[in-house]
């Protein structure tokens, strides 16, 4: 499904517009929540889950963090690094592949989201969440769209998991070499593709994204 968005409501760079407005009213913690590899042909889906402290300041700390999307590769390291000294709490949760396989892409967000969600300390009080729903989640949310692009929390959730996912997308090409796991992190790239093509899929491809016959090549594809 479609939703009509206007894009004139993306701030400049993400900010605390929605964090604010919940601790104005005393919920806190509040989480924001990513995922990265949905689309790719191989590999888990991971998400990140980013507790900022309740504090204006942080925005000012956490300058430059956006999107991972429209990040270069060496400015999600750099936060990466830096990002878990600075939040409140963090974790990223994934999902196999078989599971995406056997549930369908959805539903093994989801289950990424709960298993980082899992690895809090403490529940949060409230979700931020990049244009997803939770329904078997209790815990009260609010689903955005481009969410990554408007809101601080979720823009460092998206950076953490990105980077996340593929450090285990470079460990999978070491078991797995030919594939070129480590260059396209499992996306549908012309090389990918031509590798399946060649060896046919591995065993961590999602046999349920046609991996089998991929038709044909698509472009470059980023996450």
């Amino acid at each position: 499904m479609h939703v009509k968005f206007d894009l004139s409501l993306i701030p400049r760079q993400p900010d605390l517009s929605f964090e604010a407005h919940l601790w104005q009213q005393a919920i806190y913690p509040v989480a924001g929540i990513d995922e990265a590899g949905r689309g790719a042909l191989a590999g888990p889906v991971a998400a990140g889950v980013v507790v900022l402290p309740p504090e204006a300041s942080i925005a000012a700390r956490l300058d430059g963090v956006r999107d991972s999307k429209q990040m270069s590769p060496a400015e999600r390291r750099y936060w990466a690094d830096k990002l878990p000294a600075l939040v409140q709490a963090w974790a990223v949760g994934f999902a196999t592949h078989l599971e995406i396989d056997e549930l369908g892409i959805v539903p093994a967000v989801r289950l990424a989201v709960a298993r980082a969600l899992a690895s809090l300390e403490s529940p949060p009080a409230h979700l931020l969440v990049d244009y997803l729903d939770l329904p078997e989640c209790p815990i009260p949310q609010t689903a955005l769209v481009k969410g990554d692009a408007r809101s601080l929390s979720i823009a460092a959730a998206s950076v953490l998991a990105k980077t996340a996912r593929d450090a285990r997308m470079v460990e999978l090409d070491a078991l797995h070499p030919g594939y070129g796991f480590t260059r396209h992190k499992g996306y549908g790239t012309l090389a990918h593709r031509q590798a399946i093509r060649r060896l046919g899929p591995s065993p961590i491809h999602r046999l349920t994204f046609q991996v089998k016959d991929p038709g044909p090549a698509l472009v470059e594809v980023a996450d």
